[in-house]
């Protein structure tokens, strides 16, 4: 009876162990690459100033340009509508003012996607927080993608 119940245990404890798996596939890294903008397409870029600024006065004005077929992608056409743009506007002038200026920071070059990303600095009248625009720009010179985003203050 002691060798069943022993044999018993040790077959339990067997079953019991925990499964590895082995990783056969190397993850896909992302490779994002920080450009200097000189080195970028200037279609490229002008085309990521032009709709950011365009989006972002649009704030200032109340009157927005729907983005066409040869400037965004579909994705942001469709999520660009008017209704969206009016409610964000509204909570970002009650924050920050009236859009002044958008001022290059960096352009990142996305290799696994192969998309430019541009960050823009937003100034507006109150300097009391900061804003960031993120603009993606896909190789058939289209935006695949347009973000703002409030940067948080750096403790002293």
């Amino acid at each position: 009876m002691k060798k069943v119940i022993l044999i018993f245990c040790v077959f339990s404890l067997l079953s019991c162990k925990s499964k590895k798996t082995i990783a056969t596939e190397a993850p896909k890294e992302k490779r994002m690459v920080i450009l200097i903008p000189a080195e970028v397409d200037v279609a490229k870029k002008n085309r990521a100033y032009d709709l950011g600024k365009r989006l972002i006065e649009t704030c200032n004005t109340s009157r927005f340009k729907a983005f066409n077929s040869s400037e965004a992608t579909e994705k942001v056409r469709q999520n660009a509508t008017a209704e969206k743009i009016s409610a964000t506007c509204k909570k970002i002038n009650q924050r920050n003012g009236k859009f002044i200026a958008l001022n290059l920071i960096d352009v990142t070059h996305d290799e696994f996607n192969d998309e430019y990303i541009f960050r823009y600095a937003i100034d507006y009248e109150k300097k009391l927080f900061k804003r960031e625009l993120k603009v993606t720009v896909t190789t058939d010179n289209k935006v695949s993608a347009i973000a703002t985003q409030e940067i948080k203050a750096k403790p002293m």
